[in-house]
């Protein structure tokens, strides 16, 4: 049994130049320091604030559907021989986790007088979050993806467009999320006064990966409350997918300080270990520069990025967020990589056996808890349900339904 008391402090990052470590910093344009100074300023400013925080934990509350449930999946834990615990950030409004992060930073765009919000998405929910959020509160939203995610992850593009947002594909670079958030920063630096950019994950230029990891640490909070009160204690492990990181470090940073809880990220091993066959990140990539940020990534002996391949639009970018690559190096997390084939598994048991059809983002977790389950019988597991899979529906008919 997990003692119910922190045995540790969690540490206190980032520093003041936005470093974790020796992670993060900010490597942006000279056009865009201002911008990012006067977001720096408005988070010191408004976000733990008592009139900011009141009002976001009222949107959570009585807009989003917070808090989500944590849900014993019974059929499961059988299955695996462990006590199996979901928290369950499908049920959140929009279907994901992505809006408690489009919610609170849409408020602050608010605060710094922005007119219009942009945005960036790769599996559609932090596009579809900030639509929502944006009409929500009242302002004009442009999305950019890429053009293989829009093919992909067509039902996504249509709520968009039905909440209000201008969807823009992108059709240069890989064509995928990386490149929707070079072309989102294009459109940044070209209109930083009156322009709020809404990043989607835990990463980029400081302050992003702080604002975001502090925005969905609502996810953590929420859930070792849960686990206290429903399951009788803290887990032995928590358990999160790994893209670009929010939904993890969400997850994971309410953990930290409980040493006797061990968390394991799962990014996406797509179809092989080779560059280009897969997006992990953290377990096969090198420290280098992605777009704002000093963090790990998937690069070539002469530091040019590489594309990637993942089964999942949302876990399909080539870096991950400064605090996750500080995490592992630090080794307070553990990261491993699933495959396609393997994720497309855990989806299908989830779904058969527990009446949740996860995202396939999730379904990563999911395997990786089951591999997790096996080599440690009689667990307490708590995985990150980061979103649902009714948005996967184009990829699941051409992979799990293909033979019916």
């Amino acid at each position: 049994m997990n003692s119910l008391l922190r045995t540790t402090s969690a540490p206190v990052f980032p520093d003041a130049r936005g470093r974790y470590g020796t992670f993060g910093g900010r490597y942006v344009p000279e056009t865009l320091v201002p911008a990012l100074d006067r977001l720096q300023a408005g988070v010191d400013q408004y976000l733990h604030s008592a009139d900011f925080q009141s009002e976001f934990v009222h949107e959570l509350k009585t807009w989003v559907g917070r808090p989500t449930a944590l849900s014993y999946a019974p059929t499961l834990s059988k299955r695996w021989g462990a006590q199996v615990w979901l928290k369950r950030e499908d049920l959140a409004h929009t279907g994901a986790h992505k809006i408690n992060n489009a919610v609170g930073q849409i408020l602050l765009a608010k605060r710094l007088g922005a007119k219009r919000i942009i945005a960036e998405t790769g599996a559609g929910q932090h596009g579809v979050a900030s639509a929502a959020a944006a009409a929500r509160l009242g302002m004009p939203c442009v999305v950019y993806m890429g053009a293989v995610d829009v093919e992909r992850q067509a039902p996504n593009v249509g709520r968009m467009h039905l909440l209000g947002a201008k969807v823009v594909p992108v059709t240069g670079g890989d064509a995928t999320l990386r490149a929707a958030i070079d072309e989102a920063l294009r459109d940044w630096v070209s209109d930083p006064d009156g322009t709020y950019y809404c990043l989607g994950s835990a990463v980029g230029p400081h302050p992003y990966p702080y604002l975001v990891r502090e925005l969905q640490s609502v996810i953590g909070r929420e859930a070792r409350a849960q686990m206290l009160e429903q399951a009788g204690g803290l887990p032995d492990v928590a358990v999160a997918c790994v893209g670009g990181g929010s939904n993890a470090i969400g997850l994971f940073h309410p953990f930290l300080g409980d040493a006797a809880v061990k968390l394991l990220g799962v990014e996406a091993g797509g179809r092989g270990t080779g560059l280009g066959d897969n997006a992990a990140s953290l377990t096969s990539g090198t420290p280098g520069v992605l777009q704002g940020s000093y963090t790990l990534i998937l690069q070539d002996a002469y530091g040019q990025v590489q594309e990637t391949h993942s089964v999942s639009a949302g876990l399909d970018y080539s870096g991950v967020g400064p605090e996750h690559a500080y995490l592992m190096t630090s080794k307070r997390v553990a990261y491993e990589s699933v495959m396609d084939e393997e994720a497309l598994d855990a989806l299908a048991e989830c779904a058969k056996f527990e009446g949740i059809l996860t995202a396939i983002e999730s379904a990563h977790a999911f395997y990786g808890a089951r591999r997790y389950a096996k080599a440690h019988p009689g667990a307490k597991i708590l995985i990150g349900c980061s979103g649902r899979g009714d948005k996967d529906m184009p990829i699941l008919q051409r992979t799990l339904l293909k033979d019916l």
